[in-house]
């Protein structure tokens, strides 16, 4: 009688290699929607700490509960959140619950509540090159617009 090996030092089958691989392409597969569902996420929060004026941790708070009270899947706010980031559209429910969501994070945290609501097709973000208007820029203003000059006469 021979000893018993270890499970590792037995040859596997053909069929049994093929189980192996097929087993370790689909965990590969779901490794790639992991890290894929996390990067969308992590977009998302960042969409909400800049409209929101939040920590990260806030706004994954805010991301989980508008997905939970919304029932919603969290990947899919979290694509929704981006797309608003991008175009201002945002369906109705996500964006009362999450209007409901920032202003109760505002008042837990004693400051006034910073989040405007974007008018319907436009972002949340501010384009910087439209920050300020142009006299906010200007270094001096021009001979024009001072008016004509009074010399003494």
């Amino acid at each position: 009688m021979t000893p018993a090996r270890d499970r590792d030092d037995i040859e596997p089958s053909a069929g049994g290699k093929a189980q192996r691989l097929e087993a370790l392409e689909s965990e590969v597969d779901q490794l790639h929607q992991a890290v894929r569902s996390h990067t969308i996420v992590d977009q998302a929060i960042g969409v909400l700490v800049a409209v929101g004026q939040l920590s990260p941790a806030e706004g994954w708070d805010v991301l989980r509960e508008v997905s939970m009270r919304t029932n919603i899947k969290l990947r899919h706010v979290a694509e929704l959140l981006i797309e608003w980031g991008q175009s201002g559209a945002l369906c109705s429910d996500i964006r009362r619950e999450l209007d409901r969501q920032l202003a109760q994070r505002a008042g837990e945290a004693g400051r006034p509540s910073t989040h405007t609501r974007p008018r319907e097709g436009t972002s949340p973000v501010p384009d910087p090159e439209r920050t300020g208007t142009e006299s906010e820029f200007a270094a001096e203003p021009s001979q024009e617009d001072r008016g004509p000059s009074h010399a003494p006469g």
